[in-house]
């Protein structure tokens, strides 16, 4: 009998099922993920890739002109990726490429992938951007070999196709920044508080913090961060350091801007200590393409995308790190006492769902909300 034929029965039909987008994840589900999907790496060889894969992202963006949401979104869908695909078995070139593929179409600044392939060719392989006749130092596609190129289109577009199954087909991205400007209007930070709370809420995309926070948290946690390390062993007599206190102060403690901002005191600890961790890193190893974006005055400290570029043939000019790691140290000590205890967070984790996702068995229903959510619905 023809298995497709009417009188199949229900029990020969393929499967169907149910895929939840979930915005963000508990920090207790981001470690079961990236642990099952990590294999036989530790968390220090991940953590390398990770930031490897970021510097890769904003190397790219910075040479197209990408705006930072675009480059930052692209950023965080490669965190998401790792949340359901081995690492072994994928290379984090080819799942940046599609991650900022799908960022484009986002937030409409789409490119084609040959033009991604073209920039990312002249990163990766500087020999080939010092023979282009382009001015950006693009590969000219039309001298290599055909058949690599359209191999890594393929190969881009099928893992494209992974990474709008982990979002479910939703293609709404909220990011931190404007809220770093309205959030530090309301508390009265500075300029320059306000500026260095932008560069953390870049960096944020570095880590998983944007998977696990909704923009707004982040946000705060920028401001967090910023106010410590504006008034950390700082000179008290100081305006700024003052108001960087004053904010600190705030911000540590439980208090009314917790209702008015919709984020409580632990979970910005929680986001300040990832971020401190992420500057330790940068800090004591500065001259690594996988350090962090230096968050300081905009000219003297460099983004580590430029750092990148010069190793792929383009000058830059050295700079120092402005935060010592002894510093930093010191400081993430000082946040330790004066932790509060982390939050409980309600998981909507379904453990079956993950499984459905690279499948082409069944059918699958990619739905924005999970079951009982008090959202939008």
């Amino acid at each position: 009998m023809d298995p497709y034929s009417r009188a199949q029965s229900p029990s020969q039909l393929p499967a169907a099922s149910s895929m939840y987008h979930r915005p963000y994840f508990t920090p207790v589900e981001v470690e079961i993920l990236s642990e099952k999907q990590r294999g036989k790496m530790n968390a220090t060889q991940e953590e390398k890739i990770r930031q490897s894969a970021c510097a890769f992202l904003d190397a790219v963006g910075s040479r197209i002109g990408f705006p930072r949401k675009t480059t930052a979104t692209a950023q965080s869908l490669y965190h998401r990726f790792h949340l359901f695909f081995p690492r072994k078995d994928f290379n984090y070139f080819d799942v940046s490429l599609a991650a900022l593929y799908v960022s484009t179409k986002m937030h409409d600044t789409l490119k084609k992938p040959r033009e991604l392939l073209a920039v990312s060719y002249g990163v990766r392989y500087p020999e080939l951007a010092a023979k282009s006749k382009h001015p950006a130092g693009d590969v000219d596609l039309d001298a290599m070999d055909p058949a690599i190129v359209e191999h890594d289109r393929q190969r881009l577009l099928a893992i494209e196709r992974l990474i709008l199954e982990t979002i479910c087909f939703n293609f709404t991205s909220r990011m931190p920044f404007p809220y770093v400007i309205k959030i530090g209007r309301e508390l009265g930070a500075d300029k320059n508080l306000t500026k260095l709370a932008w560069r953390l809420a870049i960096d944020s995309h570095r880590t998983l913090v944007p998977i696990q926070y909704p923009p707004h948290t982040v946000a705060l946690g920028g401001i967090y961060v910023a106010s410590l390390l504006s008034s950390f062993e700082q000179d008290p007599t100081s305006a700024e350091v003052r108001n960087g206190h004053r904010i600190a102060g705030i911000l540590g403690q439980h208090g009314p801007w917790e209702a008015k901002f919709q984020s409580h005191v632990e979970d910005l600890e929680a986001i300040a200590h990832t971020i401190v961790d992420l500057l330790t890193q940068g800090a004591q190893n500065p001259s690594a393409n996988t350090s962090p974006r230096t968050p300081s005055s905009p000219s003297p400290h460099p983004s580590p995308r430029d750092r990148y570029l010069s190793s792929s043939g383009l000058q830059v000019v050295p700079s120092s790190v402005p935060y010592k790691s002894d510093d930093l140290i010191r400081l993430k000590i000082a946040m330790r006492q004066k932790d509060h205890e982390p939050l409980p967070r309600r998981s909507y984790q379904d453990t079956e769902a993950e499984n459905v996702l690279g499948r082409n068995e069944g059918t699958v229903r990619f739905l924005f909300e999970p079951p009982g959510f008090q959202g939008r619905s």
